[in-house]
């Protein structure tokens, strides 16, 4: 592999960066078939091990692909990403294709319209390869919760790629894509990447149109780009942010300049805030070391580093944990047997709510049975105040100390996760284990911010990847950028080749 500016240039076209395959795809080195099916033929030979994916769409991508090569041929002009194929998460309505959410009680669903972001990738002439497992109804932290089985870290495949949209990380990580879309929640996007050594971006709440991104928490969600690159996912974050009127969320302002910031990559003269209450106790040794390693990185690359205290983040978990499932009460209850997806004890004899109750008990996982159990719980008469109302609270406390912290720094960094990727099943049976993956995650969502995981290099005792967590204030996501790709530069002049070159397992 040889490394020129954005561009990792190699022979085996799975290897290469989105960037790259696009420039050939346009100078016409190579066509959209011959990469979309490069891709096609690696998922065939590893997902097997790794299970990345829920479905495959090889119809639909290698004609996707001949459409692009179509356009080339009679020189049409070709989009930044024209004919780069991509792995979407299984949580974004992709008409006339399965979309489960991970979960039994969407099983065979075919939905009869694209989400945006699907609407989006196919106007830019990507080529969506098929969809990607994750945790049911993107509730979990290790891609363990799916219905349809557990996917494999590339890097270790005994190991978890990182939730809920370990599928998405674990495509990239195993050179299935070279891009991909997923969904972060309460770190859903930065977390994965961060175990799996790609990049993963959170935009702005409200950046990315949620429209028919199936819901879990509205008020949390947010759809975001996945690649091994910076510059990949600036070019794809460019393709998939706007505003949208079908979402009454969306943001109706200009997008930030990514793909500049990103070619841009200097930080010097920046003032960057390393969070204190996410380093010490509870942190992986070697976790520990990369990122202390990054900061001074940091420093070395011209950027002023000081200390930012902000003790509402210390209670960002436990209102996180009564938010999210309160919401999530609320949004699955659509799922009642009477509309779309599965339908147990329609006998005849059975009424409505047996249906409606048979149905639940047998789609439903035990992850989304408790979360919406405990949403229920916390919404209920003479408990609302108390749990979903003081938990808001909080949420606008943690909001106060970004304000605060951005008021003196351009941006926020800690380590995206508190250790490397765990062994599959090891806190399979203690819930507040995995919960605590979120940890560096959770208050970004809380406040809707912009975060960023970044790899800085594999942990000494595991030999493991490990991110660096970029966090810059609403609308400000070109930041993210800018230090990702001036970090992203020089720990691969450190490590003497980009972090994700070859995984040891594959």
């Amino acid at each position: 592999m040889t490394f020129d500016g954005d561009l990792y240039l190699t022979k085996d076209l799975t290897k290469s960066t989105a960037a790259a395959l696009a420039g050939a795809i346009k100078n016409g080195d190579v066509t959209s078939t011959e990469v979309t099916q490069a891709h096609l033929d690696r998922i065939a030979k590893v997902d097997e091990k790794v299970h990345a994916f829920l479905h495959i769409d090889a119809e639909g991508a290698l004609t996707k692909a001949a459409e692009v090569d179509a356009k080339r041929a009679r020189g049409e002009e070709l989009g930044p990403l024209a004919g780069v194929p991509l792995a979407l998460k299984d949580v974004f309505t992709t008409k006339g294709v399965p979309t489960t959410c991970g979960s039994k009680i969407l099983q065979g669903w075919l939905p009869p319209y694209d989400a945006t972001v699907t609407r989006r990738l196919r106007e830019a002439d990507i080529v969506i390869l098929g969809k990607t497992n994750m945790d049911e109804f993107a509730m979990g932290s290790s891609t363990e919760n799916s219905a349809y089985g557990v996917t494999h870290n590339p890097w270790d495949l005994t190991r978890i790629p990182g939730g809920s949209g370990g599928g998405s990380s674990a495509s990239l990580a195993a050179f299935e894509a070279p891009l991909a879309i997923g969904t972060d929640t309460g770190g859903s996007i930065r977390q994965p990447a961060s175990v799996t050594g790609t990049v993963g971006v959170k935009p702005t709440y409200g950046g990315v149109s949620r429209y028919g991104l199936v819901a879990f928490s509205s008020s949390l969600d947010q759809g975001g780009p996945c690649a091994r690159t910076v510059m990949d996912a600036a070019l794809l974050h460019a393709v998939i942010a706007g505003h949208d009127p079908m979402d009454s969320t969306s943001i109706d302002l200009p997008v930030p300049d990514v793909v500049g910031a990103a070619q841009l990559a200097n930080i010097e003269g920046m003032r960057i805030g390393v969070v204190k209450q996410f380093d010490g106790e509870g942190y992986q040794e070697g976790v520990r070391q990369r990122f202390h390693e990054a900061v001074q990185t940091l420093r070395d690359l011209g950027a002023t580093v000081v200390e930012v205290d902000c003790p509402s983040f210390d209670y960002a978990l436990p209102a996180y944990y009564l938010i999210a499932p309160s919401e999530c009460s609320s949004n699955l209850a659509r799922f009642d047997a009477m509309r779309y997806g599965l339908r147990v004890g329609d006998d005849g004899v059975n009424g409505v709510e047996e249906v409606m109750a048979l149905t639940r008990e047998a789609g439903f996982g035990p992850e989304v049975k408790r979360r919406i159990m405990l949403g229920t719980y916390a919404l209920s008469s003479g408990y609302y105040d108390a749990y979903y109302g003081s938990a808001q609270q909080v949420r606008t406390l943690i909001m106060r100390d970004f304000d605060r912290a951005f008021a003196d720094v351009d941006v926020l960094v800690s380590p995206t996760t508190p250790t490397t990727a765990f062994k599959i099943g090891e806190r399979a049976d203690d819930p507040m284990a995995m919960y605590l993956a979120d940890l560096c995650t959770i208050p970004t969502n809380m406040a809707g911010n912009a975060g960023m995981s970044v790899p800085v290099g594999l942990a000494p005792e595991d030999g493991l990847p490990v991110g660096l967590q970029i966090i810059a204030p609403a609308m400000a996501d070109d930041r993210l950028y800018r230090v990702g790709a001036a970090v992203e530069a020089a720990m691969n002049t450190k490590w003497g080749h980009p972090l994700i070159e070859e995984v040891p397992s594959l």
